[in-house]
Protein backbone atom coordinates (compact mmCIF):
# COMPACT_ATOMS: atom_id res chain seq x y z
CA UNK A 1 0.00 0.00 0.00
CA UNK A 2 0.91 3.74 -1.11
CA UNK A 3 1.51 6.47 1.38
CA UNK A 4 -1.24 8.80 0.32
CA UNK A 5 -2.70 12.47 1.19
CA UNK A 6 -5.41 14.16 -0.08
CA UNK A 7 -5.20 18.18 -0.60
CA UNK A 8 -7.68 19.88 -1.24
CA UNK A 9 -9.29 23.63 -1.94
CA UNK A 10 -12.57 25.49 -1.48
CA UNK A 11 -14.40 27.00 -4.12
CA UNK A 12 -17.32 29.76 -4.35
CA UNK A 13 -19.49 28.19 -7.24
CA UNK A 14 -21.72 25.21 -7.06
CA UNK A 15 -20.16 21.93 -7.74
CA UNK A 16 -21.90 20.98 -10.87
CA UNK A 17 -21.37 24.30 -12.78
CA UNK A 18 -17.68 24.08 -11.16
CA UNK A 19 -17.22 20.37 -12.12
CA UNK A 20 -18.84 21.44 -15.86
CA UNK A 21 -16.29 24.07 -16.22
CA UNK A 22 -13.34 22.07 -15.27
CA UNK A 23 -13.42 18.20 -16.18
CA UNK A 24 -12.13 18.57 -20.09
CA UNK A 25 -8.93 17.34 -19.79
CA UNK A 26 -8.06 20.39 -22.39
CA UNK A 27 -9.19 22.68 -19.06
CA UNK A 28 -6.55 21.35 -16.92
CA UNK A 29 -3.42 22.99 -18.29
CA UNK A 30 -5.20 26.47 -17.21
CA UNK A 31 -4.32 25.19 -13.46
CA UNK A 32 -2.14 22.34 -13.71
CA UNK A 33 1.28 23.59 -14.40
CA UNK A 34 2.64 19.72 -14.99
CA UNK A 35 0.29 20.00 -18.05
CA UNK A 36 1.24 23.21 -19.53
CA UNK A 37 -0.25 24.01 -22.96
CA UNK A 38 0.27 23.85 -26.20
CA UNK A 39 2.48 20.41 -25.14
CA UNK A 40 -1.20 18.61 -24.15
CA UNK A 41 -2.32 16.87 -27.40
CA UNK A 42 -4.52 14.29 -28.07
CA UNK A 43 -3.03 11.39 -28.99
CA UNK A 44 -6.13 8.83 -29.37
CA UNK A 45 -7.96 7.88 -26.37
CA UNK A 46 -4.55 9.09 -24.74
CA UNK A 47 -3.02 12.54 -23.98
CA UNK A 48 0.29 13.46 -24.39
CA UNK A 49 2.08 16.69 -22.86
CA UNK A 50 5.88 17.60 -22.15
CA UNK A 51 5.98 16.84 -18.21
CA UNK A 52 8.85 18.12 -16.15
CA UNK A 53 11.17 15.27 -16.87
CA UNK A 54 9.90 14.31 -20.33
CA UNK A 55 7.10 13.09 -22.42
CA UNK A 56 4.06 11.83 -20.82
CA UNK A 57 0.62 10.17 -21.67
CA UNK A 58 -2.12 10.87 -19.91
CA UNK A 59 -5.69 8.78 -19.93
CA UNK A 60 -8.30 10.92 -18.30
CA UNK A 61 -11.76 9.65 -17.16
CA UNK A 62 -14.84 10.43 -19.16
CA UNK A 63 -17.47 13.40 -18.42
CA UNK A 64 -19.77 11.57 -15.56
CA UNK A 65 -22.67 12.85 -12.48
CA UNK A 66 -20.43 12.25 -9.93
CA UNK A 67 -17.96 14.62 -9.97
CA UNK A 68 -14.44 12.48 -10.88
CA UNK A 69 -12.07 14.00 -12.74
CA UNK A 70 -9.22 11.11 -12.04
CA UNK A 71 -5.99 10.48 -14.45
CA UNK A 72 -3.59 8.13 -15.63
CA UNK A 73 -0.10 9.05 -16.08
CA UNK A 74 2.52 7.09 -17.84
CA UNK A 75 5.84 8.49 -17.54
CA UNK A 76 6.94 5.67 -19.72
CA UNK A 77 9.39 4.22 -16.75
CA UNK A 78 7.78 2.52 -14.34
CA UNK A 79 4.04 1.84 -13.74
CA UNK A 80 1.04 4.47 -14.52
CA UNK A 81 0.42 6.84 -11.56
CA UNK A 82 -3.19 7.21 -10.62
CA UNK A 83 -4.19 10.49 -9.52
CA UNK A 84 -7.94 10.83 -7.78
CA UNK A 85 -9.15 14.18 -8.43
CA UNK A 86 -13.22 14.73 -6.86
CA UNK A 87 -14.91 18.15 -7.46
CA UNK A 88 -17.64 17.62 -4.32
CA UNK A 89 -20.54 19.82 -2.91
CA UNK A 90 -20.06 21.86 0.02
CA UNK A 91 -22.92 23.58 1.13
CA UNK A 92 -23.59 26.19 -1.89
CA UNK A 93 -19.83 26.07 -3.02
CA UNK A 94 -17.36 23.17 -4.11
CA UNK A 95 -14.28 21.37 -2.91
CA UNK A 96 -11.80 20.32 -5.43
CA UNK A 97 -9.79 17.54 -4.06
CA UNK A 98 -6.78 15.47 -5.37
CA UNK A 99 -5.06 12.76 -3.37
CA UNK A 100 -1.57 12.23 -4.02
CA UNK A 101 0.22 8.83 -4.06
CA UNK A 102 3.64 8.54 -2.98
CA UNK A 103 5.26 6.06 -5.34
CA UNK A 104 7.65 3.23 -4.39
CA UNK A 105 11.40 4.40 -3.49
CA UNK A 106 10.11 8.04 -3.46
CA UNK A 107 12.39 10.29 -1.41
CA UNK A 108 11.09 12.90 1.45
CA UNK A 109 12.42 15.81 -0.82
CA UNK A 110 10.36 14.13 -3.80
CA UNK A 111 7.24 13.91 -2.30
CA UNK A 112 7.12 17.07 -0.22
CA UNK A 113 8.15 18.65 -4.07
CA UNK A 114 5.31 17.27 -5.34
CA UNK A 115 2.64 17.44 -2.65
CA UNK A 116 3.66 22.09 -2.66
CA UNK A 117 2.92 21.14 -6.63
CA UNK A 118 -0.26 20.29 -5.80
CA UNK A 119 -0.97 22.81 -3.48
CA UNK A 120 0.22 25.63 -5.93
CA UNK A 121 -1.50 24.30 -8.37
CA UNK A 122 -4.83 23.87 -6.51
CA UNK A 123 -4.54 27.45 -5.55
CA UNK A 124 -4.17 28.17 -9.11
CA UNK A 125 -7.38 26.25 -9.97
CA UNK A 126 -9.16 28.79 -7.12
CA UNK A 127 -7.92 32.33 -8.90
CA UNK A 128 -9.24 30.92 -11.93
CA UNK A 129 -12.70 29.84 -10.99
CA UNK A 130 -13.80 32.10 -7.83
CA UNK A 131 -16.34 34.47 -8.89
Amino acid sequence: MLEALTLGIAIDRPWRELYDAIWRPDFFPKWASGLSQPSLQREGERWRAQGPEGAVWIRFTDYNVFGVMDHFVDTGSGPEVYIPVRVIGNGEGAEVILTLFRQPGMKDEKFQADIDWVKRDLKALQALMSP
